[in-house]
């Protein structure tokens, strides 16, 4: 089964929206609000289009407004990939 990690999440992130210099993406951030880590809606939105990109998947607006933290996103990820096994 393909998952999707925390590293490739953050890959995809810093890649898709920056990084705010103030926050530190290397450390324990599973449960760190992505408002905390710098990142608003449409950065979200970039890097969920480029999840869908790498991966071939789908995820609805509704599943991805539902991720507020990493962790969150992660699961909703790596849902969608089980269903595309």
């Amino acid at each position: 089964m393909r998952e999707i990690t925390i590293d490739t999440l953050v890959r995809l992130l810093r890649e898709s929206a920056g990084e705010d210099e103030s926050v530190q993406l290397d450390g324990d951030i599973l449960d760190t609000t992505f408002e905390a880590l710098g990142y608003d809606s449409l950065a979200l939105f970039n890097t969920v289009s480029a999840i869908e990109r790498e991966y071939s998947l789908e995820i609805s607006e509704e599943e991805v407004g539902g991720a507020k933290t990493p962790a969150d996103l992660l699961k909703t990820v790596n849902r969608a990939l089980a269903g595309t096994s």
